[in-house]
């Protein structure tokens, strides 16, 4: 038998194309449309719901003393965060350290406010003049302020965890980069700012991202030792106007906002820090 022949065996010209007929997804498409209706029935539950007082949230949205609060919380996270990533960044270099002291101590710092909860910390240093009253000759009664006493006990609560961020992201970085960049002849400086830092962001940012989100929110927990928060502020007002739920909702729409704000803020830095790799999709 000749080769024409085989290929006249193997695709006859009356052979009619394969069509490819897309998979249907009835299930997904079902589940989707499902979701939908739900969305939309709470959604709608919630705005022509009269006990939400929606006229009463407008009214108190922007007022002075809400903003007050919201100014503070912004504040008073960006600069938790600061100490808090300068003291996990130190603690973390000593967890990474040689020496076993430094180690130890980085080790017990982390176990240790790792384990207190924040408003334990919070009341702690709140009342430390019971423990201590006096200092190097210094009265700690009324020593530290509530806005001093949330500074303290956020910092020391977020550096345990931000320790382990920077450790992690650290520890991702393939240790052939930093012998390549010893072969080169970069010195110790050099090899961190321009091969490790770069790359250890990639696994830094995320977890930092959510930290820097909880921290807004965690915020809201220094209202126990009357720090005029967002959250104080709106208590401080239904309090006088019996007005509970249309002022939480002012609250939690604040919180809302500068959320969505930073969470759009995180994708833009994951992204430049993902340059050159596939997450960069």
């Amino acid at each position: 038998m000749s080769s024409d022949t085989l290929t006249k065996v193997a695709a006859p010209e009356d052979a009619v194309p394969l069509r490819i007929v897309p998979q249907r997804r009835l299930g997904q498409w079902t589940a989707a449309v499902v979701v939908l209706v739900l969305l939309g029935l709470a959604l709608n539950s919630v705005v022509r719901n009269d006990a939400f007082q929606w006229d009463v949230v407008g009214d108190y949205f922007t007022t002075a003393a809400v903003l007050r609060g919201l100014w503070l919380t912004l504040w008073l996270t960006a600069l938790v965060m600061a100490l808090g990533f300068a003291l996990g960044t130190l603690l973390a270099a000593c967890r990474l350290s040689t020496n076993p002291v430094l180690r130890a101590v980085s080790w017990g710092y982390v176990w240790l406010f790792r384990s207190m909860p924040i408003l334990v910390q919070l009341l702690f240093w709140f009342n430390i003049g019971v423990l201590y009253p006096e200092i190097l000759g210094i009265k700690t009664v009324n020593l530290l302020g509530p806005v001093t006493v949330a500074i303290v006990g956020l910092t020391l609560h977020e550096a345990a965890y931000a320790a382990e961020v920077v450790r992690g992201g650290i520890l991702s970085v393939d240790r052939g980069q930093i012998e390549a960049a010893q072969a080169l002849g970069l010195s110790r400086w050099r090899r961190w700012w321009k091969i490790v830092l770069p790359q250890a962001m990639r696994s830094i940012v995320p977890p930092a991202g959510n930290m820097l989100i909880g921290t807004l929110k965690g915020t809201s927990i220094v209202s126990v030792i009357a720090v005029q928060d967002l959250l104080y502020s709106v208590q401080l007002v239904y309090h006088r106007t019996y007005q509970v739920m249309p002022l939480l909702m002012v609250a939690t729409l604040w919180y809302v906002i500068v959320t969505s704000v930073l969470s759009v803020g995180q994708y833009y830095v994951e992204r430049h820090y993902a340059r050159g790799s596939e997450r960069t999709r």
